[in-house]
């Protein structure tokens, strides 16, 4: 299935933290917070500002996002847990070149 945002959203897929913490000690799922970084996997076409003219976004696929940790829903698209982020919650956009295919 092709996901794709609307307006200023981004379509994120959280990364996996550790589940064993520095102390050793194994938290279960129903303990763990929400990650707060995301691999960007689509963006919408961008906001439209007073003019009518839609802005793009500075954000593109493959980049690396931190994000607040109430600012995303999830969200289940053929099975995988997605997080749906308002591209303005984003903190950054860290290009690494890890861009996953998709």
């Amino acid at each position: 299935m092709t996901v794709r945002p609307v307006h200023d959203r981004l379509v994120a897929r959280p990364l996996e933290e550790a589940e064993q913490q520095s102390g050793g000690i194994v938290l279960p799922g129903t303990a763990e917070e929400k990650p707060h970084q995301g691999r960007v996997i689509a963006g919408g076409f961008g906001k439209a500002n007073t003019h009518g003219k839609r802005l793009p976004l500075d954000i593109k696929r493959g980049d690396l996002i931190p994000f607040g940790k109430y600012t995303s829903p999830d969200v289940k698209i053929d099975g995988e847990e997605l997080l749906i982020v308002p591209a303005d919650e984003a903190l950054a956009a860290i290009k690494d070149g890890a861009e996953q295919k998709d």
